[in-house]
């Protein structure tokens, strides 16, 4: 006979898996057809039910993966001038989020990302349009890029920004932020191994997710969809204000 009291149990913890491995599996399969969005989609909307703490590290270790496993194409094509001026900056971000992490209210946390998403959504929303600017924009680029992608494990859009402003051609952007994201995901995931957030309950979060991430980015790789990127960025936007919107209510 079985224990009701622990099949119960048992029960409530499958159910609370369920909605954490589905966001995934769709982040990640957005990721596979559009190239871009896996963490963006996937943090505000695991912050509704796992702590930030466990979300960002997680995600941002799925994140590397995916893009460790394509490495670097067109290597000769990065503008290590464009990189170079970032790093420090970078770094310098990634410490000090490392020390809001761990000092803030986790709700104070939740309600920033969801004003953070709602912001970044509007603005991708927006037809905005920059001149060039030149590399001193790396210290602001690199600041953000280092706190908000620690933070929130979001901070592609400010190197995203900050490449636009350099005016490179296609595949320089592509071998570029590649290769930014290579150097600044292992700043981060460097810190949280030296502060601890990959503990034993964080690792059986990665391990449950792994499949899923893995099927999401295959299936989505299969996909040849019609839309276009400015299609699919507006889409994940209108997703962003709603998940931002969660979050906030929430809080």
């Amino acid at each position: 006979m079985f224990d009701l009291g622990g099949q119960g149990e048992w029960l409530a913890t499958l159910n609370s898996l369920v909605f954490p491995l589905i966001v995934i599996f769709c982040a990640y399969l957005v990721r596979g057809i559009a190239g871009f969005g896996s963490a963006l989609i996937a943090v505000p909307l695991l912050a509704l039910s796992i702590p930030l703490t466990i979300v960002v590290p997680m995600v941002v270790f799925l994140d590397y993966l995916g893009s460790a496993s394509h490495g670097v194409s067109d290597k000769h094509s990065i503008v290590w001038a464009d990189i170079w001026p970032l790093l420090p900056f970078s770094l310098l971000g990634v410490m000090l989020s490392l020390y809001v992490m761990e000092s803030i209210n986790p709700q104070i946390l939740s309600m920033c990302l969801g004003a953070f998403i709602i912001v970044f959504a509007i603005y991708q929303l927006l037809p905005l349009k920059f001149g060039k600017a030149s590399n001193r924009a790396a210290a602001p680029a690199g600041l953000l890029g280092g706190f908000v992608g620690t933070l929130f494990g979001t901070g592609g859009p400010f190197y995203v920004i900050y490449l636009n402003l350099r005016k490179l051609d296609k595949t320089e952007f592509r071998a570029t932020f590649a290769a930014i994201f290579l150097i600044d995901g292992a700043m981060r995931l460097g810190g949280y191994a030296i502060k601890g957030f990959y503990n034993l309950e964080t690792f059986i979060y990665i391990l449950a997710a792994l499949p899923v991430c893995g099927a999401g980015m295959f299936i989505g790789g299969k996909i040849h969809t019609a839309l276009s990127r400015d299609a699919f960025v507006r889409i994940i936007s209108v997703l962003l204000l709603g998940s931002g919107a969660a979050l906030l209510y929430k809080a």
